[in-house]
């Protein structure tokens, strides 16, 4: 999708949080008057016997709505790739001081530690706040998994040795969340930037601080919510990598 397509399914889409809201604003009040069920309003709506113009089906409205976050969220990057400066981990060590930190670890094969770079400024800076899901083994061999909050890590670790592969990205119990599957250790915390929801029936869920939306970070979920993408990372030094990025919106 070119930039004018999407600048347009982005004016389609963004005014509207839900698809719920979106058919809501097609409903006028004589429309309320007369059926007294706003459901049915929403279904006439969606079939295209209330509104004005072909609506758009829930599937296409969740397509534009991603594609719309993931083309502002793919500018934002390439924004913080372009200014990132010397104070970056990834900028002389992860690229041996040459050209863009990410796409150099891209051309050696490194996904994630790519991406990393990639997200780096962006997270430093506020502009971004990335959630790093890892499955990996500990030095004991045992199965361990957290969810990491990025932008805090970076304040707290030394990502250097990271990016020069003399140290490996683990999660730590006072990471967001960790289990290690094993010894049934389980722990999980609050950071600086996402509130943790753990009596959730449908698993755990992560609030950030800034905006409060809320990253649903269950697999089976389409949408893991508002201003958030998930993608899964390919890689060799861990058994799994997925990273939620959530694009916080300052208020006016």
């Amino acid at each position: 999708m070119d930039e004018q397509a999407t600048a347009g399914a982005d004016a389609t889409v963004t005014e509207f949080a839900t698809y719920e809201d979106y058919l809501d604003a097609q409903i006028t009040p004589l429309d309320l008057y007369y059926l007294e069920d706003k459901e049915l309003a929403r279904q006439l709506v969606e079939l295209g016997y209330r509104g004005s113009g072909e609506p758009l089906k829930r599937d296409e409205f969740d397509a534009r709505k991603k594609a719309s976050e993931t083309f502002r969220l793919s500018k934002r990057l390439a924004a913080a790739a372009g200014g990132a400066g010397k104070n970056l981990a990834s900028a002389a060590l992860g690229a041996a001081g040459r050209g863009n930190p990410a796409k150099d670890l891209a051309d050696r094969g490194l996904p994630f530690l790519a991406a990393l770079a990639e997200r780096e400024e962006a997270n430093r800076s506020g502009k971004l706040t990335s959630i790093l899901f890892v499955r990996t083994l500990n030095a004991k061999g045992q199965e361990i998994s957290g969810y990491i909050d990025y932008a805090h890590r970076l304040k707290t670790d030394n990502f250097e040795p990271i990016f020069a592969q003399t140290k490996v990205l683990m999660p730590k119990p006072s990471d967001l969340s960790f289990y290690n599957w094993e010894t049934q250790t389980c722990t999980s915390n609050a950071t600086p930037n996402f509130q943790v929801i753990a009596d959730n029936e449908s698993g755990i869920l992560f609030k950030n601080k800034r905006d409060r939306k809320i990253i649903n970070v269950d697999p089976r979920e389409s949408n893991p919510g508002d201003n958030t993408t998930r993608v899964e990372i390919p890689t060799k030094e861990h058994i799994q990598v997925v990273i939620y990025d959530h694009l916080t919106r300052r208020k006016a």
